[in-house]
């Protein structure tokens, strides 16, 4: 089955892959390790999963402004997420992902994305192939 969403391009561009989606707000300061791309918060439901390469799907960041220049880190690594996608972007994951050069896509229900969907973005649209 394939769903096509519609949302508000924060940072234009194309991508491509695997989804690693969350219900829970993620904090690129403290939450998520600059040097593994692994998320590492207590009690996160994606504790121990690799944001690397990933669409990665959540409803909102939380945390530092020093997260926008960990998402940079990241990238700078090769283990940023291919593309973001948020129900409500703030300034700290657009910062990040502006920055970063990582596409981003907000007013999206992310609730429809489930870990291990093929995801495209491309610009404000969201092209979902359910698994």
């Amino acid at each position: 089955m394939t769903i096509i969403l519609e949302g508000r391009a924060i940072k234009e561009g194309r991508a491509e892959g695997l989804a690693l989606s969350t219900s829970q707000p993620i904090s690129f300061y403290g939450g998520v390790d600059p040097e593994t791309g692994r998320i590492i918060e207590k009690g996160h439901e994606l504790e121990g999963y690799s944001i690397a390469g990933k669409i990665l799907a959540f409803p909102y960041g939380k945390g530092s402004t020093v997260g926008s220049y960990i998402l940079l880190r990241l990238r700078k690594r090769g283990l940023a997420p291919k593309a973001i996608i948020n129900w409500r972007c703030e300034p700290i994951i657009a910062v990040g992902a502006i920055i970063a050069e990582i596409p981003c896509v907000d007013r999206i229900d992310v609730g429809r994305i489930s870990t291990g969907d093929r995801v495209k973005v491309d610009g404000s649209r969201i092209v979902i192939q359910k698994r």
